[in-house]
């Protein structure tokens, strides 16, 4: 049994920190929200799935006029990454504006019924939109590097079998990096970062220092929702079809690990989309062989919630988050 775990194991972990790390550029953005606000962005899954479809969307457009045949393959996709960011990003700000803010000094329960409702509404105009165009929900995209590269781990330990990795797979990985290590910069070293860990910590007492709370707010859902789009892009990519429902189920694990790293502690979330990501691959590739057959690969969901829910009973602000008393 051991013999076959470790076959697999490189590819495991290959296939495990790319999906690991679309999973925390998501979570990201539900943490940054709940750190500002305290509620639970549920719409956000949705803009993931729409920043897929518009860079997705972006590419056929191309394609059709004849324009990506004499486009360089890092350029189409500088183009639509950039493209679905900005919209995507401009579409949180919308969605902030219209479905949060007036309800911001409300009961927390109708804020979080306003996120899912925008989340159903989102997933129904895509549907639309889709069916419209294609006759069909689910879109086939174009994979700009779709080329496998060979990694020879068998050389390391002869226990390992080589592990295949996808070009796109290198650029979803250093993409996903780049944007999760500028963001800790940006939070951590700039002005803006600054106010929005003020924000965070004391609304109030930042409005009282001449700090525009709102426009601290709509820049954090500008980010946080341009940087889901911009994973759906990358997700697009890597797995070439996409559908409105993906964000659902995405968003959920994205939430679980924003959870497991801590909610509201961007680091963590970075920590717990990698785990969950390297979990989810692990149980998918080994799991039949661990409980000999009884369990397959579709039981990986289980595994990854029962491993969440033993780390919340002794930690429950997550591993990296801190107990923080409510505000009466």
């Amino acid at each position: 049994m051991i013999s076959e775990i470790l076959q697999t194991l490189p590819q495991v972990l290959v296939d495990g920190l790319t999906l690991g790390a679309v999973y925390a550029v998501v979570a990201i953005g539900y943490t940054m929200v709940y750190g500002i606000l305290e509620f639970i962005n549920f719409a956000h899954g949705e803009i993931f799935m729409t920043g897929a479809f518009v860079g997705t969307s972006t590419l056929l457009i191309f394609n059709t006029a004849g324009l990506l045949s004499g486009m360089p393959g890092w350029v189409a996709y500088i183009l639509i990454l950039v493209t679905a960011m900005l919209f995507t990003g401009l579409m949180g700000v919308g969605i902030e504006r219209v479905a949060y803010r007036p309800l911001r000094k409300a009961p927390k329960l109708i804020t979080l019924i306003s996120a899912i409702g925008v989340s159903f509404l989102l997933q129904d105009i895509v549907r639309f939109i889709a069916d419209l165009k294609t006759g069909s929900f689910l879109v086939t995209g174009i994979s700009l590097y779709n080329e496998n590269v060979k990694i020879k781990t068998s050389s390391i330990w002869d226990s390992f079998d080589d592990a295949f990795l996808k070009t796109n797979s290198i650029i979803v990985l250093a993409v996903a990096v780049l944007l999760m290590i500028g963001l800790d910069i940006f939070i951590n070293r700039t002005k803006w970062g600054v106010a929005m860990r003020a924000v965070a910590q004391d609304r109030e007492t930042a409005s009282l220092m001449s700090i525009n709370v709102n426009k601290v707010i709509a820049l954090t859902f500008f980010i946080g929702s341009a940087l889901g789009g911009g994973t759906g892009v990358l997700f697009a990519q890597q797995y070439g079809t996409i559908d409105p429902y993906i964000g659902f189920i995405l968003g959920l694990k994205a939430f679980t690990a924003a959870v497991l790293g801590g909610i509201g502690n961007v680091r963590g979330a970075m920590f717990g989309g990698l785990f969950i990501g390297v979990l989810e691959m692990f149980s998918a590739a080994n799991l039949g062989i661990i409980t000999s057959g009884n369990f397959g690969g579709e039981y990986k969901d289980v595994v990854a919630f029962i491993i969440l829910i033993t780390i919340l009973i002794f930690k429950p602000e997550g591993l990296f988050g801190r107990a923080v008393k409510e505000k009466v």
